[in-house]
């Protein structure tokens, strides 16, 4: 019955797209919310500063994303924001951040800027395929009626810790980064038949609307269908070129320098312990 209805869904997103004029056009905008453990060691921080930092956390992991997207192609970027204040402080973890994102279903490809610690990268590679289960579930987001799908998603996991205390020894210092497997819930509409979505999520027969992938929820709040200005969709090109593969080594050397850096700056009897787990 699953296999039907997929097979059915599938046909129906080929035919609609085919008869889909060649400037169709549509956005659609993401709120995205991040949980994530952060634990402060108590007897170094006051509980009014980790109130503030956690809640400085919290705005930093809350965005608002566009979707632009035509037939076949698709660009997913952060909207642009005054900077608030407290969110520079943040920077201290990294600097590592993505920015455009672009993506082509025809030939399953993605381009994605990313910035490691103010070098800029360009990764190119081909679109994860996931292994899509459709589930006998619906439920409405907005005007449009949603169907369930859920997949596994193989992930990094970076377990980020800075301990600054006078002697602390460096094994106690740790940056883990290994691959994890979470269950990705997606609910999309075969009202928009396009296999985009937000992130790096895409493949089903319709626009994915609603994402739960571990500690992140992205959610549709607005989608605009053929707007008055149209917007280019173009594949970015600035940044150093490699692979996915070869960009999360590269992270992780990045996340490993940052470690001794933060691990050899001793300064005085003021040490703090912070670690986000991931």
């Amino acid at each position: 019955m699953k296999n039907i209805f997929k097979i059915t869904l599938t046909a129906f997103l080929v035919f609609t797209i085919n008869s889909f004029a060649q400037n169709f056009q549509g956005k659609a905008y993401y709120q995205t919310k991040t949980t994530f453990d952060m634990k402060l060691d108590s007897s170094r921080v006051s509980i009014e500063d980790q109130d503030r930092i956690r809640e400085m956390m919290k705005k930093r992991f809350e965005k608002v994303y566009e979707l632009t997207f035509n037939s076949h192609e698709s660009v997913y970027k952060e909207e642009e924001q005054l900077e608030q204040p407290g969110k520079g402080g943040m920077r201290m973890f990294g600097g590592f951040g993505s920015g455009v994102t672009y993506k082509n279903t025809k030939s399953k490809t993605f381009t994605e800027e990313q910035d490691l610690m103010g070098k800029k990268f360009l990764v190119k590679d081909s679109i994860e395929v996931l292994n899509w289960e459709f589930k006998d579930e619906s439920k409405m987001i907005g005007k449009h009626l949603c169907f369930k799908a859920v997949a596994k998603k193989k992930v990094a996991s970076t377990n980020f810790r800075i301990r600054s205390r006078r002697g602390q020894k460096e094994s106690n210092e740790k940056v883990k980064d290994t691959l994890r497997e979470i269950e990705v819930v997606a609910w999309y509409t075969p009202e928009i038949p396009v296999s985009h979505g937000p992130k790096s999520y895409n493949g089903l027969p319709g626009l994915i609307l609603e994402v739960h992938a571990d500690k992140t929820q992205i959610v549709c709040t607005k989608i605009v269908i053929n707007p008055k200005e149209k917007t280019e969709i173009k594949e970015p090109t600035k940044g150093e070129v490699v692979t996915e593969e070869e960009f999360n080594e590269i992270r992780f050397k990045k996340f490993k320098e940052m470690r001794e850096m933060y691990g050899g700056n001793r300064r005085g009897g003021n040490g703090r312990r912070i670690r986000i787990g991931g």
